[in-house]
């Protein structure tokens, strides 16, 4: 069997326009089944822990696995896939959120519920726990970029994952507008047809 795991961004959830496009995309090839996209909780601890309940158990099983994240999701994303030895795809991805997201320690609402949370000091310290020091395999990451990324400096993601696909559109922004293009490169780095 094959899984991905699309993990989303900060304040974000299962019902952005990227994880519904993907939903959509992998549908139309057949393989809506193979998509795990849940909602994540604020702490990154917690988020790591529900996203592993479904990894780990994959991986025993002997599952195709692969990750995919935008921004805090791909923060995830690339500590998993070094812990566990996965490809995945990085979307203008948060490669420096211990130092970036310290500003935004506070109540916050969910864009798309509307729920309201609250990100701690522990929260940015937990990120700290989860940074990945040292890309082991490069090859095995999709980094996906747009240069008008009005959120994060998509120049860190390029010095961070150096020798990894990068793809860089000019212009853009956080949200990645050549997203929708992306998927069908996306989908067969992660899911390629055997």
């Amino acid at each position: 069997m094959r899984k991905l795991i699309y993990l989303h961004g900060f304040r974000s959830g299962p019902q952005s326009v990227k994880a519904v496009q993907l939903r959509a995309h992998l549908a139309r090839q057949g393989q809506a089944g193979d998509l795990w996209c849940e909602q994540l909780p604020p702490g990154p601890l917690d988020a790591i822990a529900l996203i592993e309940s479904v990894l780990c158990p994959a991986v025993a099983d002997g599952d195709e696995v692969a990750l995919a994240g935008s921004s805090l999701g791909g923060f995830y994303a690339l500590h998993l896939a070094e812990k566990h030895g996965l490809h995945a795809a990085l979307i203008n991805p948060a490669v420096v959120a211990p130092k970036s997201l310290g500003d935004y320690v506070g109540e916050h609402e969910h864009m798309y519920t509307g729920e309201v949370f609250r990100f701690e000091q522990e929260h940015v310290e937990q990120l700290a726990e989860l940074d990945v020091a040292a890309v082991t395999r490069p090859e095995r990451y999709l980094v996906l970029l747009e240069t008008g990324d009005e959120v994060l400096d998509w120049w860190q993601a390029v010095l961070k994952l150096r020798g990894a696909n990068l793809v860089v559109h000019a212009g853009g922004d956080h949200s990645l507008q050549s997203f929708a293009k992306e998927l069908p490169r996306m989908t067969e780095f992660l899911l390629p047809d055997r």
